[in-house]
Parts: C-alpha cells; structure tokens; sequence
C-alpha cells in the first residue's frame, strides 16, 4: 500500500532529522583532542546567538567558537551539499549507483580547483567558480560516454566514470608539480577529504549557494517523479523533460563544485545517503530531496567527528572514514542492483 504524502509527513521527518543533527552538532562541539564540559558548550552557544558576555574562558572560547563551530557548519553544509547531489544525479541518470565521486564529478571538480590555484593564487571568487565548471564538464562527458543509442547503459556509465576519474586523477598528479611544498602538502591533504583548512569563502556565501542547489532541485521534485516512470510518459503528463534534466544538471554541479572547492574530494555521501533516505521514507523527490540534504549533513557530520576523535591528537582526512563505509556498501549495491534492472531512481534506462 502506497503512503500517500502530506505536508504533515514532510514536517515531522524534517523537524525528526533537523533534531538528531542539532543533538549531534552539540555532541561534535564538546569532543575532540580537547574535551569541553557541555556546560561551557552551552555557554559558548549562548554567547554565539545572543552575544551576551559568558563566565566562558578565553581557552574554551577560542576552541568552541573559532575551531569547532565554523568547522560543524562547514560540514554540515558539504554533506547536505553532496547528499542532494547525488540524488540529483541519481535522478538525472536514472541509475541509483551515480554519485559524485563514483562518476568522477568530484575529480572534476578538484581538477578545476587546483588549475584555479596554479593560474589565479588564492582569489577567493576564483576556485568555486573553476570547481563548477570542472563537475559540469565531467558529467557531460560521462553522460555521453555512458550513452549507447538513445539509451544510457548502467554499466558503461559506472564505466566511463570510473575512466574519466582516473583521467582526471592523473592531470590532477601532473598539476601538483607546479605547487609549491607548502602549498603541494595542503592540497595532498585536502584531496583525500578535509574540513579543518579554513574556507576559501565566507561560510554564509557558501550556505547561500548550497541553498540555491538544493531549492533549484526541489523546485522539480514533481516532474522528477513523473520520470521514474519514464521521459515518454513523463512528457505526455505536461512535463518540460529537457528544462528538468537542465535544472537538475546545473543544480547538482553547482552543489559539487561548491563543495569539493571547500572541502576536497569526499566520496560515497552522495551514493549512501540518497539510498538510505528511499529505505526509511520513500522515493518521492518533495519529501526524499529535504530529508537528504538533512541526513547528508548528519552524515558528514558523524564521520567528521570520528575522523578528529578516533586516533586524537592526529586527525584522519574525512574522506577516508566515508569510504571505509561506503566502498562496501557500493561493491554491495553494484552486485546486487546491476545485473538486473536498478530498483532505485528509474530503470537505468534511458536519461
């Protein structure tokens, strides 16, 4: 029996997964290699929304406010970033195993991040913009690639994706020769998946064009689920198939690019995160795009704060943690999904 969705329903599993984020977020400020007693993350919280004068130490002060927090944010903001572009891309190829850093969207992105460093420095404005138009590149070409006639193979997509990754992962090694040691330990680093580097932009700015993705996304959410069932019927139902495909194109590179531009190179949130909110609250696109931008942010959260606590002082890169889950997950999900039709987004048939 289909659940038929409501506002109502759409509501209670936002404010349910905006609860379980904020709770983590509380719980990522007062651990680390510097433990702060959850009175002090209180207090420092207070002092933060208010600006009211707290009994917080300059220490506790320092580390909660201009350490933890803007780095919370950061990835929250990342990993609802790549959760609703992996479903976007999920949408727009119509196989449930696309994902940014599978199809090589992230690499493009990277790519087009480290020309902007070798060719423009550290201008602020330059590296999103460079890491856009390098995810819109990509998966152009790895949706021509993947296309055989006028249909899109599952398996020669996953295919070309994986080829254009490793294409890219190779220009990216050539480019690191230009950087300097400084600047060629950074980026190393940041490639694996790195949120303790300050920002290339402001945190607002960024949230804003986050926000932009994820709403362009929503905004057709509808004719989205119209073509589950296919672009033929989907267009005989009154919906603009090729202004939808565009959309959703732009939206989930410009959410990529934003992304990797800030953060490097994360895999599999955009594969795991999209598959997990279909198991718990269905595939419909008006309530499955908010509830992964939500739990794409929980997501990323989580394995941040493993990633600074398990082996504390030292910090493991972010991108590692999420592919100690996800690359099983994923060999789990190619095996069982693609030897016959995809159950996920669509049939894996033609885009």
């Amino acid at each position: 029996m289909t659940t038929v969705l409501t506002w109502q329903r759409v509501a209670r599993t936002c404010a349910l997964l905006a609860g379980a984020l904020l709770l983590l977020a509380f719980v990522a400020m007062a651990v680390g290699a510097a433990s702060l007693p959850l009175r002090a993350v209180g207090a420092g919280l207070w002092e933060a929304l208010t600006g009211a004068p707290t009994s917080l130490s300059p220490e506790h002060r320092t580390i909660l406010l201009f350490v933890r927090l803007p780095r919370i944010l950061l990835a929250m903001i990342v990993g609802a970033a790549l959760g609703v572009a992996g479903a976007g891309y999920q949408a727009l190829l119509r196989n449930p195993l696309a994902d940014p850093y599978v199809l090589g969207v992230s690499s493009g992105a990277a790519l087009g991040a480290i020309l902007s460093l070798v060719l423009a420095g550290q201008a602020p404005v330059a590296m999103p913009i460079a890491a856009f138009l390098g995810a819109t590149l990509t998966i152009a070409g790895v949706y021509f690639l993947g296309q055989r006639g006028a249909e899109l193979s599952p398996y020669t997509l996953l295919l070309a994706g994986v080829i254009t990754a490793s294409f890219l992962s190779a220009l990216i090694t050539f480019l690191l020769n230009f950087l300097s040691g400084r600047d060629l330990r950074g980026i190393a680093f940041w490639l694996m998946g790195d949120l303790s580097s300050p920002a290339p932009m402001a945190l607002g700015w960024l949230a804003l064009g986050v926000l932009g993705a994820v709403a362009a996304i929503y905004a057709v959410a509808g004719p989205l689920n119209l073509l589950l069932g296919g672009e033929t019927e989907a267009e005989a139902l009154g919906v603009n198939v090729r202004r939808t495909k565009l959309i959703v194109y732009l939206a989930a590179s410009l959410a990529t690019g934003l992304a990797v531009s800030v953060s490097g190179a994360i895999g599999y949130v955009g594969l795991l995160v999209p598959h997990l909110v279909r198991l718990l609250f269905g595939s419909d696109y008006r309530l499955l795009i908010p509830a992964t931008a939500l739990s794409g942010a929980v997501v990323l959260l989580a394995a941040d704060t493993l990633a600074r606590t398990v082996v504390a002082p030292t910090e493991l890169p972010v991108g590692a943690v999420t592919a100690v889950v996800g690359a099983p997950v994923f060999i789990y999900l190619l095996r069982s999904r693609l030897p016959g039709r995809p159950s996920g987004p669509g049939s894996g048939g033609g885009a």
